[in-house]
């Protein structure tokens, strides 16, 4: 249990820096963005913009398409962790 909960937070922490890389976050580091906390909005503030830049760079690094009309969206990309999870069950897809 304990490796697949590691597995995770790796991920995690891989995704965020992908972030943090893609969209040149200034003053934010890849370990200040909580797992659950969410991504737009109050989070960490993005927008829909950033959004694309987002989905360009997971596709890129991880060969998943995230599509801007997915109905499913707003609950991928609702939390890093959230978009880890979709990402994880996608890849190789």
């Amino acid at each position: 249990m304990n490796a697949i909960v590691n597995s995770e937070q790796e991920n995690e922490r891989e995704l965020a820096r992908l972030i943090v890389e893609a969209l040149k976050l200034e003053g934010v580091t890849a370990d200040q963005i909580e797992p659950e906390a969410p991504l737009f909005g109050a989070g960490l503030g993005l927008d829909s913009l950033d959004m694309l830049e987002i989905s360009m760079a997971v596709e890129q690094r991880y060969g998943v398409k995230l599509r801007s009309d997915d109905p499913n969206n707003e609950q991928v990309f609702a939390s890093l962790r959230n978009l880890c999870r979709h990402i994880q069950q996608h890849r190789g897809r």
